[in-house]
């Protein structure tokens, strides 16, 4: 992006100026050397520096002021003049035009606009800050999201080196691997048809092929082959298998392995935005690209992360995630003594689930953390696990294991009665959502739930659902950003040359000098482990390599 213009203002004097030269002068290298309040910090720290001038730290962000407080998708400078001040703003698209009619406009109207935006960080700041204190959020507003937002812009300043010709090499291969699936699935089929046309796909399937009608519905163009239909037909039509691993593959070529390369500068990174204003939990995301959704679960997908690699020789990458973070989160919050237990134990959580739901005898198994059962078992109890942390439902379960809903509601009722403080978790917590029309995670994020006492039965479920899962999935995103604003600090007051490069769900990514390797990987486990005290110990695993690939 380019920056046209600028204005600032204190008190009453506002100004407002397209020369961009004055950003340079000893009087704004001041003014940049001090907390300074603006309206997305982040972005602007990150414009700034591609001019060599560096913003210390905020001391106000409008932006996330309004994320934390206003339940609205629409998080612009224009919403908070209409909820926070009398000023009337006009959006930008008015002012600057959309699409091929965006124009910078006359001087008069640019400067008339920009210093009308910082009447508005003016004169939100009062009612916002009241508000936030209204809230009990001045901690995670101050301790939290401001620092947090130091720390991604510099990670997106940074950027991470992402090698264009190992993305190349890997196009190649899929090219091979997708010409041999789609000859394999003409072969099957009979004839040859375009296997990106749903159309033409169900008429192959469910009108030559014969396969089942009832798995399917009918659409406006023909049959539905979405990805649900599909994966219950692949276990009885091996074409079917053979087409869901072909959209895997070419999803995965095009997004990722040819679409990536698209945003590999010039200094050969890949500079990633997070999104620190977007999800209702609190978790960050991540655009231009969105490197969260690489899908790893697919082998061709984890292969991707060998292309990122350490911008300098002597160097490696060490990746660091959370274990378990949120069923560790739902031990602190339920205060449900056994899942406690099996955490302090350093009990193999779902093992211990396996035998507490699935009546598996201790004696079983050889320890907690030797799985001397059937996989199945283990693989079911994680199922459970996590689908209790999502409020999930028998019908939910049933579909997730392949197994009757009477079975689900089985596994269910039994993990209850097996942890009993969790069951009384997710009671108490709707109970409350219903009477404040809103859940907190541990840091006093809130979740504003306005359809928890609906009529509609489904969508009061879907509420509650959110009222049970939003305090563990949104706490778990908070410690991760105390995490990241601990580990940034420890790293410049160790002096260290080692730098975070991405977040990525539950992991942090670091460049790290092979001189640096042994204390930054020990400072890293005792800063993610130290981030906050809850019931039950917070466990970090680290691993360093060549690539993300070997780093994960």
């Amino acid at each position: 992006e380019d920056i046209i213009g600028f204005a600032w203002g204190h008190g009453e004097q506002i100004y407002a100026s397209t020369d961009l030269s004055l950003l340079s002068t000893d009087l704004f290298k001041k003014v940049f050397e001090k907390p300074i309040a603006t309206y997305d910090f982040k972005r602007s720290k990150v414009l700034l520096s591609h001019l060599g001038i560096e913003l210390v730290a905020p001391s106000y962000d409008a932006r996330l002021a309004n994320y934390l407080l206003s339940n609205v998708e629409d998080n612009e400078l224009t919403t908070i003049a209409r909820l926070f001040t009398d000023i009337s703003l006009e959006a930008d698209d008015s002012i600057y035009g959309k699409g091929v009619k965006r124009a910078v406009p006359e001087k008069e109207v640019l400067l008339g606009h920009l210093a009308r935006k910082v009447k508005v960080l003016l004169d939100s700041r009062a009612p916002m800050v009241e508000k936030l204190a209204d809230h009990d959020q001045i901690d995670l507003y101050h301790e939290i999201e401001l620092p947090l937002a130091n720390v991604l812009a510099k990670m997106e300043i940074e950027g991470i080196k992402v090698n264009r010709a190992t993305l190349q090499d890997m196009a190649e291969q899929n090219k091979v691997i997708i010409e041999a699936l789609t000859q394999e699935i003409y072969d099957m089929a009979g004839q040859e048809f375009n296997i990106n046309s749903p159309k033409q796909l169900g008429s192959i399937l469910f009108e030559k092929m014969q396969l089942p009608l009832e798995m399917t519905k009918k659409t406006k163009t023909g049959y539905s082959t979405a990805v649900d239909v599909l994966e219950r037909l692949a276990p009885i039509a091996p074409i079917v298998a053979k087409i869901l691993d072909y959209r895997q593959i070419t999803k995965l070529q095009s997004t990722y392995v040819i679409g990536l390369q698209d945003y590999i500068l010039a200094d050969g990174k890949i500079h990633t935005r997070y999104v620190q204003d977007l999800t209702q939990t609190g978790r960050l995301s991540s655009v231009d690209p969105n490197l969260q959704n690489i899908p790893i679960r697919l082998e061709q997908g984890r292969l991707i992360r060998k292309a990122f690699t350490p911008s300098h020789e002597d160097a490696v990458l060490l990746s660091s995630d959370y274990s378990q973070i949120e069923l560790r989160v739902l031990a602190h919050i339920s205060g449900d003594e056994h899942l406690i237990a099996a955490f302090n134990e350093g009990a193999d959580i779902h093992t211990s689930t396996a035998m507490r739901v699935f009546g598996i005898d201790k004696a079983a198994v050889r320890s907690y953390t030797e799985q001397e059962f059937n996989d199945n078992d283990r693989r079911n109890a994680k199922a459970v696990n996590f689908g209790i942390v999502y409020g999930i439902s028998d019908f939910g379960l049933s579909n997730n294991l392949g197994i009757t809903r009477k079975q689900a509601k089985s596994y269910i009722d039994t993990y209850f009665e097996r942890y009993p403080g969790i069951k009384a978790y997710m009671e108490n917590v709707v109970r409350e959502a219903k009477d404040k029309g809103y859940v907190e995670t541990l840091f006093k994020r809130r979740r504003e739930l306005p359809d928890i006492n609906s009529r509609n039965f489904n969508v009061r479920s879907f509420a509650e659902r959110t009222a049970i899962n939003s305090p563990i999935q949104g706490s778990a995103a908070d410690i991760l950003k105390i995490a990241m604003i601990n580990l940034d600090n420890a790293l410049q007051a160790g002096g260290f040359k080692a730098k975070m490069l991405l977040q990525v769900h539950d992991e942090i990514v670091l460049e790290v000098p092979n001189t640096e390797l042994a204390a930054v990987k020990k400072l890293v486990k005792e800063t993610m482990e130290a981030a906050v005290d809850l019931a039950v110990p917070l466990r970090a695993d680290e691993n360093a390599g060549q690539s993300w690939y070997e780093a994960k």
